[in-house]
This record gives structure tokens, sequence and C-alpha cells, in this order.
């Protein structure tokens, strides 16, 4: 049997979707649209939680290495313009609802929502408490840019009721800051951290990154070693996907200070076994919490479920999405946003739902991506029997390399990761994908 620095290198270069949903949204569609969707949101069962996820594509500055659909502006003009059009979608939408709904947990992303000023959260937030109940416990938290963050930001935050923020850590290394053009050096995330706690919002998630220009194993095993000493309730280690055909302004990053694969691969471990050794759970196949922390106990009681913000605790169906490129799940299927912020706002103004595609999930389809969600959370399915409760025949996978290799176990039906091989979950998870072969999509490496 090959050794295990053997198998992640060779398996961990082939290319995986994040499986953030099945079907992936290359596999969307303009046919599920506005008029579809609008349908969809009629039907919604009133007994039931939402989630709400708002998108605000903008910055202060942009980060080099950043993949998401965002642009950078210093001027307050287009947030502006923006949180109008934001706030006339989110009443379009509630409209369609079949009454008010509850929301079990909010999530605001971007870009960096956070830009929003004090008195524009509050007016957003006052909309969104206007149309919607929430449930006692739920959960409300927004994405941070701690070198832009002060302390009216955290105490516009806390009176909203937020109660968790996550944090842009990414690297500690001043050379790798200088690198992916963000630099923010220790004590300044500090303070941001201090700001949020002394304001109420208590739970801090930290966000990591590795594969970076210029970053060594010894670099990333002391950024988070640097990020566990501010004491997050949880962390998420990714890699960096390095993709500069989609986005641009990657291309201002070298590609000769790039680490291999090798690199990536020790980083990575470098980063793990620090945060381990911090007393961090490992969850899934790229976070990290504290063992008394909601995600590692539904972890253990097997209530974590994974969607498009990664790893979570939320048991909602439903995730109504807000603004340009949010992608949204209803029981019937996903949907996403105008990309476009321009395109966005005439939908919107226009008294259009912005849907620019989508797709409708059959009885296979939400088969597949619940064994799909199992082996990307637990690193364990058994596909008998998820099918036996969709009542579909349980898809057939080409797992016999992965297991030679040691990868995987299969026994009496039950698939198991290696925990050793936990990164190439994603490989797993693609053997049970019935749209992989027949999408031209292009994905990140699988570690």
């Amino acid at each position: 049997m090959a050794s295990r620095i053997t198998n992640l290198l060779s398996y961990g270069q082939q290319r995986s979707p994040r499986y953030t949903s099945y079907p992936t949204a290359p596999h969307f569609h303009e046919g599920v649209n506005g008029t579809v969707y609008g349908d969809w949101l009629d039907t919604l069962d009133r007994g039931k939680p939402v989630s709400l996820y708002l998108h605000v594509p903008y910055c202060k500055s942009l980060c080099w290495y950043c993949g998401c659909n965002t642009r950078a502006t210093t001027q307050d003009g287009p947030i502006e313009a923006y949180l109008k059009v934001l706030l006339k979608e989110l009443a379009l939408v509630a409209d369609r609802l079949p009454g008010r709904m509850t929301v079990s947990h909010l999530a605001l992303g971007g870009g960096t929502p956070a830009i929003l000023s004090p008195e524009q959260m509050d007016r957003l937030m006052a909309a969104i408490y206007e149309r919607f109940d929430f449930v006692e416990d739920a959960e409300l938290a927004i994405e941070i840019d701690p070198r832009h963050f002060t302390k009216d930001d955290a105490f516009a935050l806390a009176r909203n009721g937020f109660t968790r923020a996550s944090t842009g850590v990414q690297s500690f290394d001043p050379a790798v800051q200088r690198a992916i053009n963000r630099v923010q050096p220790y004590e300044l995330v500090e303070a941001s951290f201090n700001r949020l706690r002394e304001a109420g919002v208590m739970k801090i998630n930290a966000d990591l990154l590795y594969g970076l220009p210029l970053q060594t194993a010894d670099s990333a095993r002391a950024s988070a070693e640097a990020a566990a000493a501010l004491d997050p309730d949880r962390l998420a280690v990714f890699g960096y996907a390095h993709v500069p055909h989609m986005k641009s302004h990657q291309r201002l990053i070298r590609d000769e200070d790039l680490p291999g694969a090798k690199a990536r691969l020790k980083q990575a471990d470098a980063m793990e076994r620090a945060l381990i050794d911090c007393g961090y759970a490992l969850i899934g196949i790229d976070h990290y919490a504290r063992p008394d922390d909601p995600m590692a106990r539904a972890l253990e009681t097997g209530t974590l479920r994974r969607n498009f913000q990664g790893y979570t605790t939320d048991k909602a169906d439903t995730l109504i999405a807000l603004g340009a490129s949010a992608i949204g799940r209803a029981p019937q299927g996903y949907v996403q946003n105008r990309s476009d912020v321009r395109a966005w706002m005439q939908d919107v103004e226009a008294g259009r739902l912005p849907i620019a595609k989508g797709v409708a999930v059959s009885r296979e389809d939400a088969m597949r991506a619940a064994i799909i969600e199992q082996v990307m959370t637990y690193l364990r399915v058994d596909p008998e029997a998820i099918a036996a409760l969709y009542d579909r025949p349980a898809p057939q996978a080409d797992l016999d390399d992965l297991v030679r290799s040691g990868v995987v176990a299969v026994e009496s039906g039950v698939i198991t990761v290696n925990p050793a091989y936990r990164p190439l979950a994603r490989l797993v998870a693609a053997a049970f994908d019935g749209y992989l072969a027949t999408g031209a999509a292009r994905h990140s490496v699988s570690v």
C-alpha cells in the first residue's frame, strides 16, 4: 500500500466540487427563473423555520486571493444604493411568502457585509425584524474584516441581535500578507475580537488559508497557533484555490511564489496538528470547534448539516437568499440571483424576483445529496440505508481504487473515509455525483 503522503499527493491533485450543494452550481440553468421560484415560495410550510442569507458584494479593498463575488469601493454611494435595492428585494420576497415566517438562522456574507455603517445596519435589521420572526435561540452571524471594524460597528451588531462574527485572518505572516494584499498585524485582529466581546457578540470564528504565496509549513503552523490564542469558538482552514482564469485579480499573485502540492499538504497538516494541540475538535474536512461548541455537539449527535456557508447546526430546509449572486434553497430546488449588480438591481426595481438560474431537485437528486452530505460531514455513509428512505435503488460508486489505497473502507455496505485521508472526502462524494461526468466546470484541487 502506498504511503499516506504519496496517496494524498496523487489523489489530492484531482479536481472535485466542494459539495456545498447537490446538484452543484455549475448544473444550475435558466429554466429555473423568478416565476418558478415565486411558485416555490408560495408553497412553503409556514410551520417550518427558514434561514436567511444576505450577500453584500463590497469590500474597502480587494484581497488578491479572494474567490468571492465582490468588488472594492471606498465610496459610500454604491453601498447605500445597494442597500436600498436589497431592502426592496427583501420586501419583494416577503410578499411572496405564504405568511410571516420564522427564522432559525441569519447570515450576512460578502464581500464584507460589515462594510455597512451602523446606521445602515440598523435600517437593514429593522426591515428584517419587521417582516420575519426569529426562534428564541436563532443564530445571527456576519463576516467582518478586522482592518475596517470599529467599536461603533461592534455595538451596532450587538444591538441588532447578532450572536456570531466570522473574522478573516488567513495568515499572520507579514510576507504572506503583503503577497495577498491583506496586511493586518496580530494586534489589529486581536482588537477586533476584543471589540466584539466588549459589545456582547461572544461567538467568534476565524478563517485561515494554506497554499498562499510565500507561505511555509512553519508560518502556517504559527498562524494557526496565533489564531487559536485569540480563543475563537470555531476555525475554518481552507486551501487557497488559484483560479486566475476566473478571478483576474489573482494574476497579481506570482505563480513562482505559490507552494507546490507537497508543500501545501505539509501546511495543511501543520495547521491541523496545531489546532488539535490547542484543544479544537475536527469538524468535517476543514472546520474546527471547541469541544463544547454546538457544532461539535451536532457532529456527535448526527445533526450537523452542510450548505453554502459550509458546516452548520441550522436544520432549516429553506434558505432564502438575497443580494446579487446569492444562492438559496427551497425544498423543490436551488436558485441563484443575478451576479451582475446592475442586472440584479434592474430586476428588483421592476418588481421581479432577480433569479438568474437554478435547478429543481428530483427524488434521485435528493437521495444522492443525502449520501454526499453524509460523506462530507461524517466521513461515513450507508448508501443502502439512505436509498431506502427515498425508496430508490442505491447508486453504484466505483471506489475500488480508493479502497485498495486505504483511503476508504467498505464493510457490510458502509463506506468509511480513513481519517488520515479526511481531505479526500470530496473524491468519495464525487463517486456518487450523477452529474459530474457531464459537466464542463473546472473545479479546484481536492487538497
